[in-house]
């Protein structure tokens, strides 16, 4: 389907680095899809293959590509199990660890949630969150022992079993029952993992397990930690706990992204991660929507609808209440192919998208909505 003959697309705008080797070691690398567009051969090779920092997760897909390419080591290339909210093992997890003894340990979770039935397997949304860790709090002189706040418990261990070949993963809080769903009806409500850090220095895998943890390097203050990780279930968020404020540290907002560059659909596609994760996480409104304005139709008989555009975004943007939705994939390119000549593009700027989305929203300015040059940067809060 995306031999040359039947579609072939080149950029317009030149890249802000020419590569790869510019950038920090990432921890973590996200590729979306197997199309060439998004899992560009030649731009994975500029990453350093013998990284003991860097992993790269794939739909499944783009996983077995990047393996045939047999430039990473094996260990480092993982394919994303789809998200279901019935499914403990389909979300994965890195666990970040206090700024200081006795704060709260941090997290970032990733989830692949593609659509049904979707022949072209351009239609998926990956979901993000990110919890910082927080450091010990300072008692305060001027709060008696006796007044107390309640915060969601962090710090109770509960040994799970650890798969074969790998290094250990931090405990959970305490379970309501083996492999239980993360879920709470309270928002404020965090689950987090707390427990021992893995070292840089040490070597890991990524098999099946009930937890997936990724230890992460937070900064270049914290301890010296590494990813390491295992595909599992979400943990359970544990009873909240009563403590005084000298005690307990108080749990950071977690932030929350969807990129979804050919759009997906909110229901039923999007529903389930909204209810199980994003809601008993606290993750909500959505910090960013990462999703295109220009919607792309093909015949039904060449896959159909490439690109969702503004009608899937605006439903996304509304239901999850996003505060900042970000264009992407919109970009002008040169395109040849048999599949170019019947393909159909309805074009947004800027200016008509904020007043569509000034319109759902009934008026308010509650969603931003931006489009970043090339090698543009911007800065979001919870």
């Amino acid at each position: 389907m995306w031999h040359p003959k039947f579609l072939l697309s080149k950029h317009t705008v030149s890249s802000c680095i020419s590569n790869l080797s510019h950038l920090p070691e990432p921890n973590v690398v996200l590729i979306s899809q197997d199309k060439p567009d998004h899992c560009h051969e030649p731009t994975l090779r500029q990453l350093d293959p013998t990284s003991s920092l860097t992993n790269v997760l794939a739909v499944p897909a783009a996983a077995k590509k990047i393996r045939g390419m047999k430039h990473f080591q094996p260990d480092r290339v993982h394919a994303l199990p789809i998200y279901s909210s019935k499914d403990h093992d389909s979300i994965i997890r890195f666990y970040i660890p206090p700024l200081s003894p006795g704060g709260a340990s941090g997290e970032a979770t990733v989830a692949y949630i593609p659509a049904k039935m979707d022949v072209s397997g351009l239609h998926n949304a990956l979901g993000i969150t990110y919890r910082p860790p927080t450091a010990a709090p300072l008692p305060s002189r001027y709060s008696p022992q006796s007044e107390s706040l309640t915060y969601p418990n962090f710090s109770t261990p509960n040994p799970h079993r650890h798969p074969i070949n790998m290094l250990p993963t931090p405990p959970d809080s305490p379970p309501r029952r083996p492999r239980s769903l993360s879920s709470s009806t309270n928002p404020s409500t965090v689950s987090t993992a707390s427990s021992s850090s893995i070292p840089l220095s040490q070597t890991s895998s990524i098999t099946t397990a009930p937890s997936s943890v990724f230890p992460v390097n937070h900064s270049p203050h914290a301890s010296p930690y590494r990813p390491s990780t295992s595909y599992g279930h979400s943990h359970t968020p544990s009873t909240s706990s009563t403590a005084s404020t000298s005690h307990r540290p108080r749990p950071a907002k977690t932030l929350s992204l969807l990129y979804s560059p050919h759009g997906l659909s909110y229901s039923p596609h999007l529903i389930p991660y909204a209810t199980h994760h994003l809601v008993p996480h606290a993750a909500l409104p959505l910090t960013a929507l990462i999703h295109g304005f220009d919607r792309v139709e093909n015949p039904w008989y060449m896959g159909g609808n490439v690109n969702a555009g503004i009608p899937g975004g605006i439903e996304i943007a509304k239901n999850l209440m996003a505060r900042h939705w970000i264009g992407a994939h919109d970009e002008d390119k040169e395109n040849s192919g048999l599949s170019v000549m019947k393909i159909r593009l309805k074009k947004y700027g800027l200016h008509e998208v904020r007043e569509c989305v000034r319109r759902e929203f009934g008026g308010r300015g509650d969603c931003e909505v931006r489009v970043l040059e090339c090698g543009e940067e911007m800065c979001m809060k919870a």
